[in-house]
Formats: C-alpha cells, structure tokens, sequence
C-alpha cells in the first residue's frame, strides 16, 4: 500500500499512525523542487503535535521520488543528520540538484521556504 492510497476519502476511518502518514505524504507531494519545508511547519500543517513524529514518519517513505523527503529540513534551515536515503551528504546533494543553495550549511528560508496553502 503506498503512503498515499486513499487519498481524497477522508481520513476520518484511518487509524491515528497511518492517518499522520497520509497527511505527511499527501504534503510531501506538494512540496515543489527549488523548495523546502521545516518539520516544524510540516507537522503544524497536519495537526501533529511534535515535529519529531514527522521525521519518524519520513524514515517510513519507500518511495523518495514521489514522496520528496529530501526537501525537509530543521527550523533553523540546517541538514538533519539522519536522512533515510544516503545520509546528510545525499540530501544535500538532492537539494542542491534542486536549486536550493545552502551557504554555510544552512538554507536561506526567507528564500527557499514552502508555504502551504
């Protein structure tokens, strides 16, 4: 089952774990390149108290070409060290092929930052 299967029916009958992984990867998709979100911002979008359980929840993605994990970073704009696909050094990478510049490893999100509509 993808993360996403049942998008669009509601989330109501989903138990409270995959309800979380429905909401996170339904705004993952969103996400586009050139772009990236906090967890912090991510989990407020989905009504989930602790930013924590996003990333808890990415480590769960099997598909990073649909599902752009690589395109989420702390509130401060700087790299998590546990990314899921390769490691820090990977999803700078990632991002970087994305256009996102990162000086002094840090992104700029005045400038890179995902407003979620």
């Amino acid at each position: 089952m993808s993360p996403c299967q049942g998008e669009g029916r509601g989330f109501e009958s989903l138990p409270p774990l995959m309800k979380n992984n429905q909401k996170i990867f339904s705004l993952l998709r969103q996400i586009p390149k050139g772009k990236v979100t906090t967890y912090k911002s991510l989990a407020k979008k989905a009504f989930i108290k602790n930013p924590r359980t996003v990333g808890s929840l990415l480590h769960q993605n099997t598909n990073p070409k649909t599902y752009p994990c690589h395109r989420v970073v702390r509130s401060d704009g700087t790299i998590a060290n546990g990314y899921a696909f390769g490691g820090k050094s990977m999803q700078i990478d990632k991002l970087k092929k994305d256009g996102v510049k990162i000086i002094d490893g840090k992104i700029n999100l005045q400038r890179y930052l995902y407003n979620f509509q």
